[in-house]
């Protein structure tokens, strides 16, 4: 997975939000809001918190969460051995099915990442 492809889920999802803000702005503000809450640092890192947000993607299938948790848990300082850990506790709980996530979109995602720190 290119550096590109990451930037570009991104983006596309921000493009996603952007075009149904402007039907439901209340709505995604209010849920930026809780979200942006849910993933500051507290008693459990940021860092934390966004492997957990990482595994919960893995877990439910949805690939831009995989990404963009991926990245911001690297961002805020996560290593390939503690994004592989909390992705195998997932795996122990999802079975084949978060495991077929674990050792492809994950994997292609930090591989990625990596290259940018």
């Amino acid at each position: 997975m290119q550096e590109q492809m990451i930037e570009q889920s991104i983006m596309d999802y921000k493009e996603g939000v952007s075009k149904f803000a402007k039907h439901m702005p209340d709505v995604v503000n209010h849920y930026h809001a809780f979200t942006d809450a849910c993933f500051q640092d507290g008693v459990i890192a940021k860092k934390t918190k966004h492997l957990i947000g990482m595994s919960l993607g893995i877990q439910s299938g949805d690939e831009y969460c995989i990404i963009y948790h991926t990245k911001n848990a690297v961002d805020c300082g996560a290593s390939e051995q503690e994004v592989m850990e909390a992705a195998s506790v997932c795996a122990a709980f999802g079975g084949g099915y978060a495991m077929s996530q674990v050792v492809t979109l994950l994997q292609d995602t930090m591989a990625t990442v990596q290259k940018v720190h």
